[in-house]
């Protein structure tokens, strides 16, 4: 069964769909994206010269509460930080520079992902 334009998951596919698209207009290159280990998910994983850039998406229909990019607390950039460490020591990327981006997607006008803000560097791993 096909999932609903509205549902949760494809807008979520469409807002990170929209997001790499953003990205790579401004020269990041893709490698991956809905990576998956036992500590959470990497949205997208980009390369923005020699170094690895992990994205986390996040998209709202309003900006109730600060919008998209409030949302990526505390907690959800603990799992961050934990998903990227197992996915660089997996494939043997331990010494690699990387970043941590965060991509905020809204609605503008009648675009349902028109408005892209895009935050480089958006936390550390320290």
């Amino acid at each position: 069964m096909k999932a609903s334009p509205t549902s949760r998951g494809e807008l979520g596919r469409r807002a990170e769909q929209a997001a790499q698209r953003y990205l790579v207009e401004r020269g990041l290159r893709p490698l991956g994206h809905n990576l998956h280990n036992r500590y959470g998910e990497i949205d997208l994983l980009m390369r923005d010269g020699e170094t690895l850039v992990f994205v986390e998406v996040r998209y709202r229909r309003r900006a109730d509460f600060g919008g998209a990019l409030a949302s990526v607390d505390a907690r959800k950039r603990g799992k961050l930080l934990r998903a990227a460490a197992a996915h660089l020591q997996q494939h043997g990327l331990d010494q690699s520079p990387c970043r941590f981006d965060a991509v905020g997607v809204a609605p503008a006008g009648k675009e349902p992902f028109g408005r892209i803000e895009w935050v480089a560097d958006a936390f550390r791993a320290d």
